[in-house]
């Protein structure tokens, strides 16, 4: 790994320059610091739960506020029991797009650590091709807040990131930073759109990407 220390506050910090990088410390259920295709993300292994809990401490999160899921294609909603509609994988499969989806009853239980009392799961296929290769080599989907303690101002650069967090996070990825602004998080029922966080994507954009004919998606 091309990873360095340096010294920051007198704490030893992991920082690397190259994502890939993040997929040994995501296996090995440690916890990465990287941007993402909107903010900074703090990213962990969202099947595992102590990974999960660990960050709800370092992010002093309110406990029944779930966290958005980053995937690499809509074949992982399988993991989670979760059959899209034609609609639905239209949004998802644009990229860039959080699409909160209903848990199957039978995997409510199971999956309680990350939907958090809420039965239903936010997820984002990233708009971004390096972060989207990493998680195919990683094989697993990711948590994916942003980073920074609940009620302080998202991190604007790993510096930022660094003066909150320190040695918390096991590893920084330094990179560039597509936006200051988060993604656009949609609930469709009944093929009605409902926007419960307004961000990147505009109303008229998701209107047209489901005007759209479907490819095959995968």
């Amino acid at each position: 790994m091309r990873l360095k220390k340096v010294s920051f506050q007198e704490k030893n910090i992991r920082i690397s320059d190259n994502i890939f990088d993040a997929v040994e410390f995501l296996k090995n259920g440690r916890i990465v610091v990287s941007p993402t295709d909107t903010i900074l993300g703090i990213l962990g292994n969202a099947l595992n739960k102590s990974v999960v809990e660990k960050v709800y401490k370092i992010k002093n999160r309110t406990p029944t506020k779930p966290y958005i899921i980053l995937i690499p294609n809509i074949s992982y909603l399988n993991i989670f029991g979760i059959t899209p509609t034609k609609n639905e994988k239209k949004l998802l499969g644009h990229k860039g797009i959080t699409v909160i989806f209903d848990l199957p009853e039978e995997r409510l239980k199971e999956l309680e650590y990350l939907h958090r009392g809420t039965n239903s799961l936010a997820f984002r296929i990233p708009d971004d091709e390096n972060l989207i290769n990493m998680l195919k080599a990683l094989g697993k989907p990711v948590i994916a807040p942003s980073a920074n303690p609940e009620g302080k101002e998202p991190a604007k650069s790993i510096e930022e990131a660094i003066k909150y967090f320190g040695d918390k996070i096991d590893l920084y990825v330094k990179g560039h930073i597509k936006s200051n602004s988060s993604s656009t998080i949609i609930r469709l029922d009944a093929n009605n759109i409902q926007i419960l966080r307004n961000g990147n994507t505009t109303l008229e954009e998701i209107e047209n990407i489901l005007r759209e004919e479907i490819n095959e998606i995968t």
